[in-house]
């Protein structure tokens, strides 16, 4: 593992505006100079919207295409999720796009039944752990971070040891009335599952009326932010040193007394 460059992008989305969000973001992106990771919030070029036949594109349509685009120009991973529509079934898909314009995908396993989001998407129930400079990355979307069954980092079997993963990210809109719980929680999925944890969500007011604090973080493995930001539009890069994470693991093996269990996502 070597240190990590991950830029958090907090921005303003605008409102069912993908020409407009492309420009706005692509704007911010391109200030994360160096970084190796980029991190957008959730449904960047829609906003957090139920209204499907306005907020989704498809995975041949120019949402997908800039980003790749902006991936290989920048030479840096870049995440974030879209509404996705294939066939008849929209999904929230975080994508992973690397510098070569390959992407890994994410569909979002858990679905925000009190804004309806489960009546007008297909949920996601495959994990994914991608690896980057010799970390393994557990991306996720807004919701799932309440849920720590899905999220269990786990002693990996093989023969090289190590976790499941070394950093889970998440990317969001979550709104400000919950604030509380978007911060307890990135801390408490830092310190039980021994691991870094990166969140990004956006600012500003939504077109449901909505407002979002901001409050995106980098949360160390025993639940200290490296960094915090505030709820206006930001682009912050923080570099995460892998030693102090294998320090911790060493020093504090909380995983060798953790129960085993299997888990069925059906």
């Amino acid at each position: 593992m070597h240190a990590l460059k991950v830029s958090l992008v907090q921005g303003a989305t605008r409102w069912h505006d993908a020409p407009a969000n492309r420009d706005y973001y692509g704007a911010l992106v391109r200030q994360a100079v160096g970084a190796d990771l980029i991190v957008l919030p959730e449904t960047f070029l829609s906003g957090f919207s139920n209204d499907t036949r306005v907020s989704a594109d498809t995975m041949d349509g120019e949402g997908v295409a800039w980003l790749r685009a902006l991936a290989i120009e920048l030479r840096a991973v870049i995440c974030g999720s879209l509404a996705i529509r294939e066939n008849d079934l929209v999904y929230n898909r975080l994508l992973w796009v690397q510098p070569d314009g390959s992407f890994a995908q994410y569909d979002k396993r858990h679905l925000f039944r009190m804004a309806g989001e489960h009546t007008r998407y297909g949920g996601g129930n495959e994990r994914l752990v991608v690896e980057l400079k010799g970390w393994r990355i557990l991306p996720q979307v807004c919701y799932d971070l309440r849920f720590p069954v899905w999220l269990r980092n786990r002693r990996l079997a093989s023969a090289h040891g190590g976790m499941d993963y070394d950093l889970a990210l998440f990317v969001a809109n979550w709104p400000a009335p919950r604030r509380g719980p978007w911060r307890t929680l990135l801390r408490a999925r830092a310190i039980e599952n021994l691991s870094y944890v990166v969140g990004v969500n956006r600012v500003g007011v939504d077109g449901n009326e909505i407002p979002y604090a901001g409050d995106s973080a980098v949360i160390d493995p025993v639940g200290e932010p490296l960094v915090e930001l505030g709820a206006q539009e930001q682009v912050v890069t923080v570099a995460l040193d892998p030693a102090p994470l294998l320090a911790h693991r060493e020093r504090f093996p909380a995983w060798m007394d953790a129960d085993g269990f299997s888990l069925d996502p059906g």
